[in-house]
């Protein structure tokens, strides 16, 4: 298998005041938190978001690591539909101390390019500053961070950046390249 040189930037807020809100996109968006750990449906999220974008680590995890994962306590993912229909997710994954990681973010690609990933951003992160306030017992949020690289989409640094999150380190690792099924095999071109 070939290699890629990858592009890894962190970036993170570290006040709710660093997060600046985006516009609504038209139509009826609504973001709606999946409150049922679903290894189904967090795996179908993540294969269909990704699919395109070269997403493989947890393409492997069997069920049991899916359902370990998701119901760790203050686990969150955000979907949001696009008249009824899943268009992207924000996952939100608590460390220690109060840090907040989002740890997926992204839109299905036929709903990219309609101004939903900004106000999806913008919703995640704020449901990653008040996390604390629907988990009795987590640390309240003192930092939100991220990570995004190369693979990604075009208006993703830029889109983070416009939500208010803040470069704080950059790394370059070469990874095999993998081939990713998307949601099913053979659904994206190579």
């Amino acid at each position: 298998m070939p290699n890629l040189a990858v592009t890894t930037w962190s970036l993170e807020q570290t006040s709710p005041d660093d997060l600046l809100p985006a516009q609504a996109p038209q139509g009826d968006v609504r973001v709606v938190r999946a409150e049922v750990p679903s290894p189904e449906f967090s795996r179908f999220l993540y294969a269909s978001v990704g699919g395109d974008i070269l997403w493989t680590d947890r393409l492997g995890w069997p069920y049991a690591r899916w359902q370990e994962h998701l119901e760790r306590d203050g686990v969150e993912t955000w979907v949001a539909y696009d008249r009824g229909t899943p268009a992207g997710y924000v996952e939100l994954s608590p460390q220690d101390d109060g840090v907040v990681e989002i740890e997926y973010f992204g839109l299905i690609p036929a709903f990219r390019g309609r101004r939903i990933g900004g106000y999806l951003l913008a919703y995640g992160a704020a449901r990653a500053w008040d996390l604390a306030e629907r988990w009795p017992g987590r640390a309240r949020t003192k930092r939100v961070w991220l990570h995004t690289c190369s693979k990604d989409g075009e208006h993703a640094m830029a889109n983070y950046q416009r939500r208010g999150f803040k470069l704080f380190d950059t790394k370059v690792e070469e990874e095999t390249v993998v081939a990713t099924p998307g949601p099913w095999p053979g659904a994206y071109p190579a």
